[in-house]
């Protein structure tokens, strides 16, 4: 096994912890490594066999008890992606975590260079803990979506923020400017890709509009988190986003102004000092261009 990891270009090392009971890899690994911050990142790994535990290759099935040698290698074609160099507006950081603003028409993450994740570095501080790693999102927000966006700076904070964000327990809410006459408020349980999706939603304030009919400001409270499930849940009730190039009604697409899709507020218990926390961000200007109601 030695000889074979020293064929590759870079390999890292983890000393699992004691666990009170047995947990799956594919649940303990998520954070430990910088590029495996992610559930998906880490799944995508083992399908690649490029994890090992105690000499052995990883598996979805392998559980981890404590105290195995855990190591991830790196292909041999894997370049260290460089720092995408972009000012970001943070609203808070610690030692463990940074929310930061994000703003339209960046991906959060993924194989394009201009990403969130590769301008996290230049923009936050390194954290002084022992299990500091490369900052890394913990949920993603679409290409063009506004807003709060969670990020850990710890292994131990990436694996709490994801289980909080598995078990439900962090509660984010949504601003959005619906198109077209719609209820004041409502639940939205509408399956999305085949999984259970719900969303629940109250309109703020109407305004009409000679080309839309009505604009309305709404704030949206997903209870699942389904991708694009706002978008889909308005544009399948009949009230697509203002500015959604994807999911909108023929003839009232709004183009040159963005999606008016706003990742509000968001709150959960802090991994490290278990308190907790909240954080809001208001939209754009573009927004109170429309309405009379301040967020």
């Amino acid at each position: 096994m030695e000889s074979k990891f020293m064929m590759l270009k870079n390999t890292k090392t983890h000393i699992a912890k004691s666990q009170s009971k047995p947990i799956r890899l594919q649940e303990y690994g998520i954070g430990i490594f910088p590029t495996l911050a992610t559930k998906s990142a880490l799944k995508k790994a083992l399908k690649k066999k490029l994890i090992y535990v105690d000499g052995q290759l990883a598996t979805s099935a392998t559980y981890i008890n404590g105290n195995e040698t855990i190591v991830f290698q790196t292909p041999l074609d894997t370049l260290q992606k460089k720092e995408h160099r972009l000012k970001m507006n943070v609203i808070f950081e610690d030692d463990y975590l940074a929310i930061i603003a994000k703003p339209a028409g960046i991906l959060v993450s993924g194989n394009s260079f201009k990403t969130i994740d590769n301008a996290l570095i230049q923009n936050l501080k390194p954290s002084s803990q022992t299990d500091a790693v490369k900052p890394r999102p913990v949920h993603r927000l679409d290409y063009a979506t506004t807003g709060l966006l969670l990020v850990g700076k710890t292994s131990a904070s990436i694996l709490a923020l994801n289980k909080l964000f598995e078990n439900k327990q962090i509660t984010k809410t949504y601003l959005a400017v619906s198109i077209g006459a719609m209820d004041k408020e409502g639940t939205i349980n509408l399956s999305v890709d085949n999984k259970e999706a719900i969303s629940d939603f109250k309109v703020i304030e109407t305004v009409a509009s000679e080309r839309f009919g009505y604009l309305n400001l709404v704030k949206l409270y997903p209870k699942t988190g389904r991708r694009h499930q706002l978008r889909k849940h308005l544009s399948a009730t009949g009230n697509p986003i203002l500015g959604d190039a994807t999911y909108y009604k023929e003839g009232l697409l709004l183009k040159g102004k963005g999606m008016y899709l706003h990742a509000f507020s968001m709150e959960f218990s802090h991994p490290k000092t278990h308190e907790l926390v909240y954080f809001e961000k208001a939209p754009a200007l573009k927004y109170s261009k429309i309405f009379k109601t301040k967020t």
